[in-house]
């Protein structure tokens, strides 16, 4: 690869922090960081699972422990990378407040606090990438996933809120949307012959998502090249969106 091209996905020298990074979507999304030279704060519910620099996290309580811990590892973090996620999955008509407020805080208001937290910084120094992981669940509804697409829905408004606030500082807010990608957190929905099957047929591919399928585009959204892409939602799901 000719070096000025190499140059536009180089991520030597920067500090990316990763949440949900213990499995699925956030572990593929920390390697490719880190396989693009930046050092890679993981974060996440499976300490074994996280390497040195990583960080045990419980976002049911909030993102200020997490915070803290990053920041006495980091004098700073230059990518947030928002992919921790919960869905229990009860009809919705089964969720009470209790367990309705713990999804949101894991899937919408930890990511705000992060955002508040790393985003007036990231603008301080003029350059930052921040990536947010949404779902389909933000668009329509399917898989007894109401409260978890309530988060989601949010988290489209919130990458378009922290672009418009710090974007003129050099700081880009994006999402990342998958399709059904086989993860831990989709076993119960692939259990279902059936379903996993009507998944594949949906998209353009034919196929299910892999984490794998994610780290191109992190890479990119993290990266110099995209400097001038905000606001924006990329789906990475086959084509599963527009069927």
């Amino acid at each position: 690869m000719h070096r000025d091209t190499a140059a536009l996905f180089d991520l030597t020298g920067r500090t990316a922090l990763v949440t949900g990074a213990s499995s699925g979507i956030g572990a593929a999304i920390a390697e490719a960081l880190d396989g693009a030279g930046a050092r890679v704060l993981r974060a996440g519910r499976d300490r074994d699972r996280l390497g040195a620099d990583g960080i045990s996290a419980d976002l049911t309580r909030g993102a200020a422990e997490l915070i803290e811990q990053a920041d006495a590892r980091a004098n700073a973090v230059d990518i947030l990378v928002n992919c921790a996620g919960s869905n229990p999955r009860p009809p919705l008509g089964d969720i009470d407040d209790a367990l309705y407020r713990e999804i949101l805080a894991v899937n919408l208001d930890a990511p705000f606090q992060l955002g508040q937290h790393y985003g007036p910084r990231m603008a301080a120094r003029g350059w930052g990438r921040i990536i947010n992981v949404a779902s389909t669940q933000a668009h329509r509804a399917f898989g007894n996933s109401g409260a978890y697409g309530v988060a989601k829905a949010g988290i489209a408004g919130l990458t378009r809120s922290q672009s418009e606030a710090w974007a003129p500082s050099g700081v880009t807010a994006n999402s990342l949307t998958p399709g059904l990608v086989a993860t831990p957190m989709t076993t119960a929905v692939l259990a279902d012959p059936a379903r996993a099957e009507y998944f594949r047929r949906r998209a353009h591919t034919g196929t299910l998502g892999a984490p794998s399928d994610f780290a191109a585009a992190a890479i990119f959204l993290a990266g110099p090249g995209s400097a001038f892409v905000t606001g924006q939602n990329l789906c990475v799901d086959g084509g599963l969106s527009v069927t």
